[in-house]
């Protein structure tokens, strides 16, 4: 199976896991604007985490609640981010943001309620016993909250506002947070499910988390919005420093391709199991969305 069918295949299946969570919900806007914004896009987070437990011998029928509770705090983090206060953008997966299409207040209240999920589908007792589901908790907890996604959202706010550009460290760190933190669960995740030795699959999704942000600064310069589904070149537009304004372009590029390379050799011990996520680690910096 190639890796965009893989892709899509798993998609499907967290799609379908989200939408049975909707359905035992009431029918309200806030309930809709939260289906809504768990639609389409690449699943790449939840992905890591059915293929991370699926290479350590973990059924995409166990894991599946772990890949769609990393999906659904990744969608609360998305409405939050497109919002007025944050970034203030109207498109998002190529469709409106949730908060043009509702308003602020069902954007905010839907992000509340998707976080709230992904900590209830954790629970879900087909992940595991008891103790596995309060190490996803935990992991997930530490990921998404002041040591990860939101420490890096505040550091990157607050990059607008210094009278000088972030320095390359300072980037690095920032974005360690705001996008490495959860994509460094996804993937630690499967071997929580396996109660494996996490080490391996975080220094991969360290290494791929970092060239996963780089090739973003990369379409954000050099992408097609259309192909995006979402704004471009808004970083250059604040004034603020990233890896291609503070590396230009073949540097960038360069950086992404070893990070990928190192990401690969810190898996290949799992020989020709570890295939997908090597082909996932190709894939984040080829693609064009």
């Amino acid at each position: 199976m190639s890796f965009p069918t893989l892709l899509a295949a798993d998609a499907g299946l967290i799609q379908a896991r989200l939408n049975a969570a909707f359905a035992q919900l009431s029918d309200q806007p806030v309930i809709h604007a939260m289906a809504y914004a768990c639609t389409g896009g690449k699943r790449l987070r939840g992905f890591l985490t059915l293929e991370s437990a699926r290479m350590l011998g973990v059924s995409p029928t166990t894991s599946i609640s772990a890949a769609a509770a990393v999906e659904a705090l990744h969608a609360y983090s998305l409405i939050h981010d497109d919002l007025p206060a944050m970034d203030n953008d109207t498109l998002r997966r190529g469709q409106p943001t949730v908060h043009i299409k509702w308003d602020e207040a069902t954007a905010i209240l839907a992000g509340d309620a998707l976080q709230t999920l992904a900590f209830e589908l954790l629970t879900d007792p087909a992940l595991g016993p008891a103790d596995i589901r309060l190490k996803l908790i935990a992991g997930l907890t530490k990921a998404s909250g002041a040591e990860g996604m939101v420490l890096g959202q505040a550091l990157d706010i607050a990059a607008e506002s210094v009278p000088d550009p972030l320095t390359l460290d300072q980037i690095t760190q920032l974005q360690a947070g705001k996008t490495g933190a959860l994509i460094r669960f996804a993937a630690e995740s499967g071997a929580i499910l396996a109660e494996q030795n996490p080490r391996p699959l975080r220094a991969y999704a360290t290494a791929l988390g970092l060239a996963f942000q780089i090739a973003d600064d990369i379409l954000d310069v050099t992408g097609d919005a259309a192909k995006a589904g979402k704004r471009l070149q808004k970083d250059a537009a604040a004034g603020k420093a990233t890896f291609v304004s503070l590396l230009g372009l073949d540097a960038a590029r360069a950086r992404a391709k070893s990070l990928v390379s190192e990401a690969c050799d810190h898996i290949a011990p799992y020989g020709a199991s570890a295939q997908n996520l090597i082909d996932c680690a190709c894939f984040i910096i080829a693609r064009e969305s």
